[in-house]
């Protein structure tokens, strides 16, 4: 019997069995019982995709969350398990081709890569601008691209209870440490913050920090409740899609209450905890594990703010979205973001038109009250910064999609409205081109000056 703090505010008796963490990853797929009963095609599909881009799946998701009796048609499936349709053709019948014959994991991985590096790993400058450097040194696991906010990357929280198909940070899980973003200890990245005391908020994120033990987050996070120095960190948000993969993790496991009291600490440190969670579909909040999960981690003081993606084939349609913001107000969760699906991975099988998004958080938008009004989107964290798709209008008879910067890489873009050409085919800010004659954005010789290091 496990206490939890119910949506009263009075704490009751919540009965949650735990359950062992239990996880498949690529090479184990075939042993999962309900895959066994798919059509070998299908399966075989599956395991060239997931020589590309990353598969893990633990129990949890697989008994609670997806619906096996139609899993083509099951959102959750496709959150999931990878499609044929998620690599190009010409792609896909390479890597089949070699996996049929048997070839060997050397001559499998030559051909694996040389696709992974088509699928743009490191977007938004991710790599080259995004990476702070102390004396002409990167540091490892960090970055900084708004001023008032730095991204903490550690070691131990890049990996998580499950991965997403659609992932804009598929590269931190493929096994190429190429590719991945870890910091190795907490040393370096406090005393980078130290010397940049314009940052009021830190946001761990991976992976996932929640796969963490506590005693291994507390490393990280006790600074900030006791040096002064460190006093000008005033946030502390945690991203995480643990609500969904795994939330026996804030209710049955072993340092649960460990977890919830290091939270609770910060919280009484005067610190604002923001778990930045991340959602998708309803489905993900209605569990009862789910649902206690999300009462145990508000008791604590934390404020749980909600984003997701909009994505083809999984969440395409306005009603699904009101549905999630209205059920995430009811249990106390602020809607924060619709994103627009990045320029990485398997963007071709999941992106949806910029003129669509619009319309789709529109309809969603007018469909609930103030209370979830607080969501933003579509919105597409690009290169510059974060642009918003503020819709669609006619100015001077010119019709024109009206943008702005949500943040941007200059705190000075922010909240300028811009103008791009109507296109109903873009998916992406370098699909669009200025309106009104205009050859480029107001942004443009600032931001290259910036990619080219002379700012």
């Amino acid at each position: 019997m496990n206490q939890v703090v119910s949506m009263s505010g009075q704490i009751s008796a919540l009965s949650i069995d735990p359950k062992p963490f239990k996880v498949y990853t690529h090479n184990q797929m075939d042993k999962i019982p309900q895959v066994a009963e798919l059509p070998e095609e299908m399966r075989f599909e599956m395991k060239v995709v997931a020589s590309v881009l990353p598969f893990r799946v633990n129990q949890y998701v697989i008994d609670e969350l997806i619906d096996w009796q139609d899993p083509l048609n099951c959102p959750i499936f496709r959150l999931m398990f990878p499609q044929k349709e998620m690599l190009e053709a010409e792609d896909f019948d390479k890597v089949a081709e070699l996996v049929r014959a048997g070839a060997s994991m050397k001559e499998l991985k030559v051909v694996v890569n040389e696709v992974r590096e088509k699928l743009n790993p490191h977007p938004a400058g991710q790599k080259e601008m995004n990476v702070p450097q102390v004396n002409g040194e990167a540091i490892e696991g960090l970055q900084h691209k708004y001023r008032e906010t730095v991204l903490f990357f550690p070691s131990q929280g890049q990996v998580c209870h499950s991965y997403c198909t659609f992932c804009f940070r598929w590269a931190q899980f493929v096994g190429d440490a190429d590719l991945r973003f870890a910091a190795k200890e907490a040393s370096q990245f406090h005393d980078y913050l130290r010397e940049h005391t314009e940052v009021t908020d830190v946001l761990f994120t991976g992976g996932d920090p929640m796969v963490m033990k506590t005693k291994n987050l507390r490393a990280y996070l006790e600074a900030f409740m006791t040096d002064e120095s460190l006093s000008h960190v005033q946030t502390i948000r945690i991203g995480s899609k643990a609500l969904t993969f795994w939330p026996y993790r804030f209710v049955t496991d072993p340092d649960a209450e460990d977890l919830l009291e290091l939270l609770r600490e910060l919280s009484l440190a005067g610190k604002h905890v923001a778990f930045m969670a991340h959602y998708n579909h309803p489905k993900e909040m209605q569990t009862p594990v789910a649902k206690a999960a999300i009462s145990a981690i508000r008791s604590t003081g934390a404020q749980i703010r909600s984003q997701g993606p909009l994505l083809n084939h999984i969440n395409r349609d306005a009603q699904g979205w009101a549905d999630m913001w209205r059920e995430q107000v009811q249990l106390g969760i602020i809607p924060y973001y619709m994103f627009v699906e990045r320029d990485t991975g398997a963007q071709h099988y999941f992106e949806v038109p910029l003129v669509e998004a619009w319309n789709i958080f529109r309809d969603a938008y007018q469909q609930v009250s103030g209370v979830a009004r607080t969501v933003r989107g579509p919105s597409m964290s690009a290169d510059p910064g974060k642009v918003e798709i503020q819709g669609v209008c006619e100015i001077n008879g010119e019709k024109v999609i009206s943008l702005r910067f949500i943040q941007g890489r200059n705190p000075d873009w922010v909240n300028r409205p811009f103008f791009a050409k109507y296109d109903e085919k873009a998916t992406w800010l370098h699909h669009l081109e200025p309106a009104f004659g205009e050859e480029k954005w107001f942004w443009t010789d600032e931001f290259e000056a910036m990619k080219a290091g002379k700012m």
